[in-house]
């Protein structure tokens, strides 16, 4: 499976952002997907995931801001980001799961697309 993330770029605080992520190389069937973000000298952490059935999980730090969606017949996995703040400033990625239960852990994923930067600032 090949990732193709899009839709990162410089938004001010309160912005929005919707990210892209699609999928090819292979069916896009029975894989959970999710999201990771990386800022500068940190380590890369969980955003957000859904699974192959459309149930959804979200950071705290997200929750109620960050909305997961797929669109199965376009292989692709958006992430609609609202209220964004200058803490979401990261490089954020997409991964691919074989089996339809989603996890927190980056561990978990086998496939995973090049990093689209977001930045958040005024």
């Amino acid at each position: 499976v090949q990732l193709q993330a899009s839709g990162g770029g410089l938004v001010q605080p309160g912005g929005s952002l919707r990210l892209s992520c699609a999928a090819s190389g292979r069916t896009f069937s029975g894989y959970a997907m999710g999201w990771f973000r990386q800022a500068p000298g940190k380590e890369r952490e969980f955003v957000a995931y859904i699974n192959w059935g459309g149930a959804t999980a979200y950071a705290d730090s997200v929750k109620g801001r960050f909305t997961i969606s797929r669109d199965n017949a376009k292989n692709t996995v958006y992430l609609q980001m609202n209220s964004l703040k200058p803490e979401d400033t990261a490089v954020y990625s997409c991964a691919a799961r074989p089996g339809a239960q989603g996890m927190a852990q980056t561990s978990g994923y086998n496939y995973w697309g090049q990093g689209t930067l977001v930045t958040v600032s005024s």
